[in-house]
């Protein structure tokens, strides 16, 4: 390891070092919207996430935690309406939701509250660490929606459709899980269909309806209406973890 290698560095605590460039937060929270995280944000904890928390990384008991249920997992959750309409819909799954942009996972604690959802989980903070503490084939299905397009060709590095992200992602999967993506950018398609295959999914691709049409049971999310609104088709894509 050398000094100015800073993909080698390490915190204190043990965390690799792990550029981080996306918002953290945005315009002023309402006041009732500090409540929720105040509140609320602390009991939907899927656990030690943080290396600070948990520095052995010690794997999440997710049985103890939906007792026992299958686990979906939601990487992104924007404001959280798919979330929260899939928990409501499938009350005989849990549902992890991990989102860093603050002003996002207090929109989705109004709509918990709101919905009465008792089978969500919530990492607000870097999808990262929480693939560091999921076990090994512990997750059923996985929805990645929107996801910031980083355009610039020099940031596509960020994309989670990476091997950074795509790698662990592939650990925590179950063989055999669905793994969906949402995208009105013709360049993260073209990204996805060359790296989710290379990471080890097969693309379930039969005719153009699977890719033009939203799944059956989609619910339009605000990032999906503004693309519409400013002339951008949506694509969406299944995939299955081998």
């Amino acid at each position: 390891m050398t000094q100015d290698d800073p993909t080698q560095n390490k915190h204190r605590s043990g965390a690799p070092w792990r550029n981080f460039y996306g918002r953290l937060k945005g315009k002023g929270l309402r006041d009732s919207q500090q409540e929720y995280l105040d509140k609320d944000l602390a009991a939907l904890s899927p656990g030690a996430v943080d290396w600070d928390d948990n520095p052995d990384r010690t794997p999440l008991n997710l049985n103890a935690l939906f007792d026992g249920k299958p686990v979906w997992l939601e990487t992104g959750f924007g404001g959280g309406e798919h979330m929260v309409h899939q928990a409501a819909t499938n009350p005989e799954v849990g549902i992890i939701g991990c989102e860093p942009y603050i002003n996002g996972v207090a929109m989705l604690l109004g709509k918990i509250r709101k919905a009465g959802c008792e089978n969500i989980a919530v990492h607000p903070g870097d999808v990262r660490d929480l693939f560091d503490v999921l076990p090994e084939h512990s997750i059923d299905k996985a929805f990645l929606l929107y996801p910031d397009p980083w355009p610039k060709k020099r940031h596509h590095r960020r994309r989670f459709v990476t091997p950074e992200y795509l790698n662990p992602f592939h650990r925590v999967l179950k063989p055999g899980a669905e793994f969906r993506v949402a995208t009105d950018i013709p360049d993260y398609v073209r990204q996805t269909l060359e790296e989710v295959p290379r990471a080890g999914f097969e693309w379930l691709d039969e005719r153009p309806s699977d890719w033009r049409d939203p799944w059956d049971d989609w619910i339009s999310t605000r990032y999906e209406q503004k693309a519409l609104r400013e002339g951008r088709i949506p694509h969406y894509l299944t995939f299955r973890r081998l």
